[in-house]
C-alpha cells in the first residue's frame, strides 16, 4: 500500500511526533537527547526550519513547526532523525531501525488549538511524572522560546481569548540555544 502524501501548506503549523522503534527508550540518556537537539538546530540553520516548541523524551519527540517552504519540514526531519540514528547506532555498535516508521504530522489550527498544543508539549514530562514543572526538563522549548512559551503566550491568551490576534505570526520562534548555535 502506498504511503499518504505529505502536504506543503505555507504558514501551516504542524505538530510532529516521532517514536523510537518498538517504543524503546533509545533517547533515555541526556547525550542522546542532546544529539537530537543539536541536529534540530542544525536543521533550523540549514533549512530555516521555523520552530515554535519541542520536547525530547526518552522514547519519542514532539515538535511544533511552521511550514515555511516546500520540503523544509521533510528535509529537516530527515536530517534530524537520520543523523541521530546514525550517531546512536555507531556509538552502540548496533544496526537496525532507530525510529518507528515515519514521523506523524498533524495540522494545527491557529486558534485555541495552537495554545493547547503548545501547553501539551510543555507539560509532556510533567504528565509523565519526571518533573514537576516544564522548566525543570532541559530538552524542551519551554525555557527557550521567547523566555518560555507558557509565560509569554498564556497570560495574553487568557486575557482576551485569542492567540495574539488569531495568528501564530506573533508567537516567538525558537532562535538559538547557548552552546548549540
Amino acid at each position: 500500500m502506498a504511503r499518504a502524501n505529505r502536504h506543503h501548506i505555507p504558514g501551516q503549523v504542524w505538530h510532529i511526533t516521532h517514536r523510537c522503534h518498538k517504543k524503546e527508550f533509545l533517547l533515555k540518556f541526556s547525550k542522546d537527547r542532546r544529539c537530537w537537539h543539536s541536529w534540530l538546530f542544525e536543521a533550523k540553520k540549514r533549512f530555516d526550519l521555523k520552530i515554535l516548541n519541542y520536547v525530547v523524551t526518552s522514547n519519542h519527540i514532539h515538535l511544533l513547526v511552521v511550514d515555511n517552504g516546500p520540503d523544509v519540514i521533510p528535509k529537516s526531519l530527515q536530517l534530524i532523525a537520520g543523523r541521530t540514528a546514525q550517531e546512536f547506532n555507531q556509538r552502540k555498535e548496533r544496526k537496525g531501525a532507530f525510529w518507528e516508521d515515519r514521523y506523524h504530522a498533524t495540522a494545527i489550527e491557529q486558534n485555541e488549538h495552537l495554545i493547547q498544543c503548545l501547553v501539551y508539549i510543555d507539560l509532556n514530562m510533567v504528565r509523565a511524572g519526571v518533573v514537576s514543572h516544564p522548566s525543570e526538563w532541559e530538552m524542551c522549548g519551554f525555557n527557550r522560546v521567547g523566555g518560555g512559551v507558557s509565560p509569554a503566550v498564556l497570560p495574553h491568551h487568557r486575557a482576551n481569548g485569542s492567540v495574539h490576534g488569531g495568528s501564530c505570526q506573533n508567537i516567538p520562534l525558537l532562535t538559538s540555544i547557548p552552546g548549540v548555535l
